[in-house]
């Protein structure tokens, strides 16, 4: 499609789509005419793949999750359909701006963090690979939350994004499914008979997920609640009008808010419901799909993969094992043996409290026959495997990730770190069961969203040494590391990154009115607000180079510009004390003359994918300073590096493999390994006595202790000390010392900006393992026994298969 093609296409949708007219259409019109023209170039090879699909009955994949944070959709789509010419054109012919007409778009509200945003990678690269898939989640109405600040404090607003029309998706009311909750049981003889006591229906919306060079389009579907029984117009008619609107409230509430408040009784349950309402949902669609196709249910795991991302689908597993056994009518144990063999099971985490557990109390009262199916899976388990079993119910509660293991073919890791990490604690009794069951696919990101399309200055630098291939194969970039010699291709690849710096310092000084130096060190971390991601010895670091800046001012400090982004859980009190210290801290050093401005804080508000596209490109340094063992992969570490911004960062994670990779002399590394630190929280006062060893970590929580940043309030911030001085689990002080060190360290380096310019350009060129494109290849060869349906030419581009 040329330009002038695309001129008329938007014209006629304006018209006959949205019944504007040109003269007074708005941004969001004009933005709405453009995707609506984009999205018809999709629904060919979206329909040419499902074709294909049942043509060649092929195996499909289904990826379930809570969460996809697939951000806007409209520049992912012009890139991979290679529309950008054209449309930035059209839009020229039009008297519009291309670039405020893609800014006009929400960031689709469907996840949080890293999980949401690998789901989004993974859609991206199945498309692109040609493995036929559709993934499975919730159409929040309102997402996780809008983030503002008000005098320094997280506030949580609703995100609006669906007030307007999404222009990607398409509503299928005929795929709609009954869920219930609730009710009464009744076995007769093995097979039971579930009444629920309430339900809801589960209606689908389908977006189009189209792969590199538009020869692939996998689905996205979203479970929207719906009430069975609209509107109650006895009640109505009676003058009881909030009740006569009950049902429908009550069915929207499931699929309102993403990861709702679980700190009461009724949030507990309300995310439960969520979790069961989109696997159940997603089940009934798949086995509907099966059963169109098929004869024989025993050919399910040939034809069918499950994977469950993290453990909110975990009650798929008993879902699928009730519908083959109470309606399909198996025996119980080759239901169980033949969902085993179709459900698959990642696990993201090592934290205790991110490994859900719900009380058999809940599960009881709102899934009763669930509940009896665990039971009798775990009687299964005891008596099939040999040697000691793990039950998945323990004292008092059901154990999600247990469950999740014991019902899977495979359970893998997503770091080499994490995966051994499984192995040895969490999962320990259950590997020694299974010796086979637990495999390592490291994560990876998408290659067109995190370079092609968010730094288009590097990806031309990119293509005109080494040509376009690396886009479809990433592993191509290690053709530049023999260029890093070249002083012209440093001096481009410095100035590309000076370019980005400028970009986001202007945005800067517009959203914030923050005004910084884009010749300063662009230090960030951006990743949700937790503990254990150590946000908290950052803005420590801060404080105490603040404090040595002010003692001695007439040094030559780099200068350092520390930038923040991520959400606090809306319970997690230390959490949000944490954002609250950064902002403090920030309105102290930005005024602060005595700095002469070589040290600035900047935390914008309400991060999102969007946000990360500006801030990425820009980067000079990532932090990656999670304690040892607790961070599973991070694939944030993976599009910093690969955008050119080394690391500082521990051996935690998928920054072990990023060091292996980029060269150890390309990474700053500080800190205990996963070994120091467990043995480090066995020495008594160990918290005080790296305080003590620090004089500079000493200073900087004595100003916490006087308020030096709350003066209003000077003990605002003695919980935080209280943690540092008497309760550190997570190993802030005492990985201090070596992480000021080390960013001094970093000081000196980049002083040499050409010095620096090698190491950045180096870990670009030595990324290209980090594609998600080689993840989803290991996961389809090791664990969905899948294969692409199409073959690839020496061009990169893709052919599908007869």
């Amino acid at each position: 499609m040329n330009a002038n093609q695309l001129k008329a296409e938007m014209l006629r949708h304006l018209q006959y789509s949205l019944a504007k007219d040109p003269r007074t259409a708005s941004l969001r019109d004009w933005r709405m005419a453009l995707s609506l023209s984009v999205r018809d170039k999709i629904v060919d090879p979206w329909f040419a793949a499902t074709r294909a699909t049942y043509a060649g009955q092929h195996k499909r994949v289904y990826y379930l999750s809570l969460e996809f944070l697939i951000g806007r959709l409209l520049e992912d789509a012009i890139v991979n359909l290679g529309l950008g010419d054209a449309a930035r054109e059209a839009c020229a012919q039009l008297d519009q701006d291309f670039d405020a007409v893609l800014a006009d778009e929400p960031d689709a509200a469907l996840g949080n963090g890293g999980l949401g945003r690998l789901a989004a990678c993974f859609l991206d690269s199945l498309s692109t690979l040609a493995i036929p898939a559709y993934g499975y989640g919730i159409r929040y109405e309102h997402g996780l939350f809008k983030q503002s600040f008000h005098e320094g404090r997280q506030v949580e607003q609703a995100e609006a994004w669906l007030t307007q029309p999404h222009a990607w998706e398409f509503e299928r009311a005929e795929s709609s499914y009954e869920i219930g909750f609730y009710g009464e049981t009744s076995e007769q003889g093995e097979r039971g008979t579930w009444t629920p006591g309430d339900a809801v229906l589960a209606r689908a919306y389908d977006t189009p997920i189209i792969g590199y060079q538009g020869r692939w389009a996998n689905t996205l579907r979203l479970w929207s609640a719906k009430p069975t029984k609209l509107f109650d117009l006895a009640r109505f008619n009676h003058g009881d009008f909030n009740a006569a609107a009950e049902p429908e409230a009550q069915a929207r509430t499931i699929s309102r808010v993403l990861y709702p408040n679980d700190t009461t009784e009724a949030g507990k349950e309300l995310r439960l419901k969520q979790e069961y309402f989109f696997s159940a949902a997603s089940i009934r669609d798949i086995l509907r799909r099966f059963d169109s196709e098929y004869d024989d249910i025993r050919k399910l795991p040939s034809k069918v993969a499950i994977q469950l991302n993290d453990t909110h689908p975990a009650i798929a597993g008993p879902e699928l094992v009730r519908v083959l056994h109470d309606e399909k009518g198996l025996p119980f144990d080759e239901a169980v043996e033949l969902s085993r063999a179709t459900l698959n099971y990642t696990n993201h985490t090592l934290l205790p409290e991110a490994l859900e557990r719900w009380s058999e109390g809940l599960m009881r009262h709102l899934l009763p026959r669930h509940m009896r199916i665990i039971e009798r899976i775990d009687d299964w388990h005891a008596r099939t495997a040999k040697g000691r079993t793990q039950s998945t119910i323990d004292h008092g509660d059901v154990k999600m990730g247990e469950l999740s293991f014991v019902m899977a073919n495979k359970v893998n890791g997503v770091s080499a770190l994490h995966t051994d990490l499984m192995k040895e604690t969490v999962f320990s009794e259950l590997h020694a069961l299974h010796p086979d069951r637990i495999v390592n696919q490291t994560n990876g990101v998408t290659p067109r969203r995190w370079l092609l399309a968010c730094n288009p200055g590097l990806s031309d630098l990119i293509t005109d040494t080494i040509g376009a291939g690396w886009v479809a194969d990433l592993e191509e970039l290690k053709g530049l590391d023999p260029h890093v010699e070249d002083a012209a291709f440093r001096e481009r690849f410095a100035a590309t990154k000076r370019d980005n710096k400028v970009a986001l310092s202007n945005w800067l000084n517009a959203e914030m009115g923050l005004s910084v130096d884009p010749d300063a060190m662009f230090d960030v971390q951006i990743k949700r607000i937790h503990e254990y991601k150590r946000q908290l010895m950052n803005i420590l670091e801060v404080i105490a180079l603040w404090d040595a800046m002010r003692a001695d001012p007439d040094r030559d400090w780099t200068p350092r510009v520390k930038i923040f982004g991520g959400k606090a859980a809306p319970g997690y009190h230390t959490a949000k004390e944490i954002v609250r210290l950064i902002n403090d801290v920030a309105v102290v050093v930005n005024s602060d003359p005595a700095l002469k401005g070589r040290l600035k804080v900047a935390f914008p508000p309400n991060y999102n994918v969007t946000m990360a596209e500006r801030l990425i490109p820009a980067a000079d340094l990532s932090q990656q300073i999670s304690t040892a063992g607790k961070e599973a992969s991070g694939t944030g570490n993976m599009k910093f590096a690969l955008n050119g911004a080394p690391t500082i960062g521990t051996l935690d994670g998928a920054n072990v493999e990023i060091r292996e990779h980029v060269g150890a002399e390309n990474f700053f590394l500080f800190g205990m390994t996963t070994e120091q630190a467990v043995a480090r929280r066995g020495v008594e006062d160990h918290a005080g006595r790296a305080i003590a060893g620090s004089p500079e970590l000493t200073r900087a929580i004595a100003h916490l202790e006087r308020g030096t940043f709350s003066p209003h309030e000077p003990e605002r911030y003695g919980h935080l000390a209280g943690i540092l001085r008497h309760h550190d689990y997570f190993l802030v002080c005492s990985d201090f010392a070596a992480y000021y060190a080390k960013s001094r360290e970093v000081d000196g380096v980049f002083a040499d900006r050409d010095a620096w310019t090698r190491m950045a350009a180096h870990n670009t060129a030595r990324s290209g393992w980090f594609s998600s494109d080689r993840t989803i290849l290991g996961y389809a060869a090791d664990v969905w026994e899948t294969r692409q349906v199409s073959s690839r030419r020496g061009d990169g581009t893709c052919v599908l298969a007869s």
